[in-house]
C-alpha cells in the first residue's frame, strides 16, 4: 500500500510562483513513476508533470506547462515537488499527485496510476 499527502497549495496573483511538495510513504518500488495531474469541474483530469523515480530521473510535461513547471524528487525525504512558476489563471485547478509502482507506458495517463492523494487547491487570480 502507498500514501500520498500534497501540501503547498493556495492563491497566488498572475506571475507568482508556488510549489507543491507531495510526501510518498509505503511500498515502492527501486523504479517508480510520480506524477502531477490537476482537474477543474466538468472537465477531465489532465497530466501536468511527471518523473521516473530511477537514477535518471526521465521527466515529461504537458505542452500547456513546459518551461514554467519543473518536477523534481527528494529520495532522502521521499517528496515529489512542482514548482510552479509564472502562473496562468488558467493554471487554477485542484492538484494531486499520484504513484505507479514500476514502469508505465504513458507518464502524463491518469489511468495509469494506481495510487492517488487528496489533492490541494491552486487558485491563479488575474
Amino acid at each position: 500500500q502507498v500514501q500520498l499527502m500534497e501540501s503547498g497549495g493556495g492563491s497566488v496573483q498572475a506571475g507568482g510562483s508556488l510549489r507543491l511538495a507531495c510526501l510518498v510513504s509505503g511500498d515502492m518500488y527501486s523504479r517508480n513513476c510520480l506524477g502531477w495531474f490537476r482537474q477543474v469541474p466538468g472537465k477531465e483530469r489532465e497530466g501536468v508533470a511527471a518523473i521516473v523515480t530511477d537514477s535518471g530521473g526521465s521527466t515529461d510535461y504537458a505542452d500547456s506547462v513546459k518551461g514554467r513547471f519543473t518536477i523534481s524528487q527528494d529520495n532522502a525525504l521521499n517528496t515529489v515537488y512542482l514548482q510552479m512558476d509564472s502562473l496562468k489563471p488558467e493554471d487554477t485547478a485542484m492538484y494531486s499527485c499520484a504513484a505507479a509502482p514500476g514502469l508505465i507506458t504513458r507518464l502524463l495517463g491518469p489511468g495509469e496510476y494506481q495510487y492517488w492523494g487528496q489533492g490541494t487547491q491552486v487558485t491563479v487570480t488575474s
